[in-house]
C-alpha cells in the first residue's frame, strides 16, 4: 500500500473523511501520517521481515580496509557477511579486537576474514572495517535487514504487512483524541498485537530454520 492509502484506511476506521488527495492536505491527515510512520517502525522492529532483507556488496580495493554500505540506514541489522571470492563467512569481532589487530601488532594483509562495525557516516550509512587488510579485489556480500526510511511522499510504498500498521495507527490515533466510538484503546492495541502476531507467523514459515535452536 502507498502512504496515502494507509492514511485513508486509518481515517475510515476513525469515521473521518477519507477523500483526502494528499497526506499533507490538512492538519489531521498529517497527524495520522505521523501515527502511520510510528506504527511502521513498530512493525519493522518486531521481526526480520522477508521484505526487508537486502544484500549490499563490497568490491574491496588493495590496502583499503574501511567501507561504507551506500544506501543503508542507521537501523541496519547484519544477518551475515560472506567473502564470495574466498567462499567463507566473515566472523564478527569487537572494536577492541580490531584495535589490537591494527595498533598492537603489524596488521596482516590477505583475504578478509573478520569484520567490525565502525559507526555511521553523516548520511547514516553503516561503516565496516575488514581484516586482514585486503591485498586484492575481493567480492563481499553483506546480507542485512535494511529498514526503510520514513514515509514522506504520498506514493511511497510500505514494504512490511499493512494490516498491523493500520491497526496500530488507529490505536495511537484513538488514544490521542480520547474517544474511540465504542472500542477502548487497550482493545485496539490488542487487535493490532494479534494482527502483528499473525503476520509474523506467516513470515516465520518462510524461514523456519531461524526460529529453531539446535545445540552445537
Amino acid at each position: 500500500m502507498t502512504y496515502l492509502q494507509l492514511v485513508q484506511s486509518v481515517l475510515r476506521r476513525l469515521r473521518e473523511d477519507d477523500t483526502i488527495q494528499s497526506v499533507s492536505e490538512n492538519s489531521y491527515s498529517r497527524l495520522i501520517g505521523e501515527f502511520v510512520n510510528d506504527s511502521k517502525r513498530i512493525v519493522e522492529d518486531s521481526w526480520d521481515w522477508s521484505a526487508l532483507r537486502t544484500t549490499f556488496t563490497i568490491d574491496t580495493t588493495t590496502d583499503i580496509f574501511r567501507y561504507q554500505l551506500e544506501g543503508s540506514d542507521i537501523s541496519l541489522k547484519i544477518l551475515d557477511i560472506i567473502n564470495d571470492t574466498s567462499n567463507y563467512f566473515l566472523k564478527p569481532v569487537t572494536s577492541s579486537w580490531m584495535n589490537n589487530a591494527f595498533l598492537n601488532n603489524p596488521p596482516a594483509k590477505g583475504s578478509p576474514a573478520y569484520y567490525s562495525w565502525n559507526g555511521f557516516n553523516d548520511n547514516g550509512e553503516a561503516i565496516l572495517d575488514l581484516y586482514p587488510i585486503p591485498d586484492d579485489n575481493y567480492f563481499i556480500r553483506v546480507n542485512t535487514i535494511d529498514k526503510k526510511e520514513t514515509l514522506v511522499e504520498d506514493s511511497a510504498i510500505l514494504h512490511v504487512p499493512s494490516n498491523p500498521v493500520i491497526h496500530y495507527a488507529v490505536a495511537l490515533a484513538s488514544r490521542e483524541r480520547g474517544e474511540t466510538g465504542g472500542t477502548s484503546s487497550a482493545e485496539l492495541f490488542a487487535i493490532a498485537d494479534q494482527t502483528l502476531g499473525d503476520m509474523i507467523a506467516f513470515d516465520v514459515a518462510r524461514h523456519p530454520e531461524e526460529t529453531v535452536w539446535r545445540p552445537i
